[in-house]
């Protein structure tokens, strides 16, 4: 592992996917799982104060950021698989750990907490929906229908990345200035990168396969303690709606002066409502 910046970036082969994540802190385990159009680096203003207490585990996920961009495996039992091997890659296959999932990183940390439920001790999600458990408006906005279609958005996009993207980062915002300069160039820069924008739109196109995944998992439901967000610009109830359906003890919240971004717009408020939402499901 090579540290940048104070964290330790590192890479493993894990369930046949080359991951890129970042680990810092020491303590119980606290992955983070980022969404579109993000990376790990969508974490970086909390990371330091969460690795105060925990082992915080940021990694790409598949065809994201830094890590291999494979042909398939984009339904999110299989991208949940791969961050299940990565934790048991790191150590802490044993451990009861807590997840964290935001945009398709939400319904990512879903599946791993109902595939691997004795391994999860308390999940947070913000700012989505789950595929399939309620009539989908994630599936109603433009942009999923649009990113669903098979190689025309890449042709459309492709060097128009920053145009594109930047779009996302203002309109979703309660703050748009909270995704500055610096946030987008990295951003960018991934999803620039040989197959970064075919990585993200595969996320997508993956939905009816995450809906008949979510559908069978909420057969049964989730009995550790969830903490549900939505930024009142943004996504609103829908979040606390969703794993209401899923799960038997949400804690939810739509939160204030934040958008979609809510890591980014009101990081000091996230890492003190998780961090009591973790210390509270000890």
């Amino acid at each position: 592992m090579v540290a940048i910046n104070g964290l330790e970036h590192g890479s493993a082969r894990v369930n046949g996917v080359e991951l890129h994540y970042v680990i810092a802190g020491e303590g119980p385990p606290l992955v983070l799982l980022h969404g579109w159009p993000q990376t790990w680096y969508e974490w970086r203003h909390v990371i330091p104060d969460l690795a105060e207490r925990y082992t915080v585990i940021a990694p790409d996920l598949r065809g994201l950021g830094d890590s291999e961009t494979p042909v398939s495996g984009y339904d999110k039992d299989t991208v949940a698989t791969d961050v299940r091997e990565l934790v048991h890659h790191l150590g802490f296959g044993g451990d009861q750990l807590a997840l964290v999932g935001h945009d398709w990183g939400m319904p990512t940390a879903y599946a791993y907490a109902a595939q691997y439920r004795d391994e999860v001790r308390a999940l947070a999600v913000l700012e989505a929906g789950l595929p399939g458990v309620h009539e989908d408006e994630k599936r109603k906005l433009w942009h999923t229908r649009f990113h669903s279609v098979r190689d025309l958005p890449e042709q459309l996009v492709a060097g128009r990345e920053r145009l594109y993207l930047s779009w996302f980062y203002r309109e979703g915002a309660y703050d748009p200035s909270a995704i500055d300069d610096d946030a987008r160039d990295e951003y960018v820069r991934c999803y620039s990168a040989p197959g970064g924008l075919r990585g993200g739109f595969e996320y997508y196109r993956a939905y009816d396969s995450d809906a008949e995944h979510n559908r069978e998992h909420a057969d049964d439901l989730l009995e550790m303690p969830v903490l549900a967000l939505g930024g009142v610009a943004s996504f609103g109830e829908l979040p606390i709606r969703d794993m209401n359906a899923v799960a038997t003890s949400v804690d939810g919240e739509v939160v204030d002066r934040a958008g979609h971004w809510i890591p980014e717009e009101r990081p000091a408020y996230f890492v003190d409502r998780v961090t009591s939402f973790l210390e509270d499901s000890a």
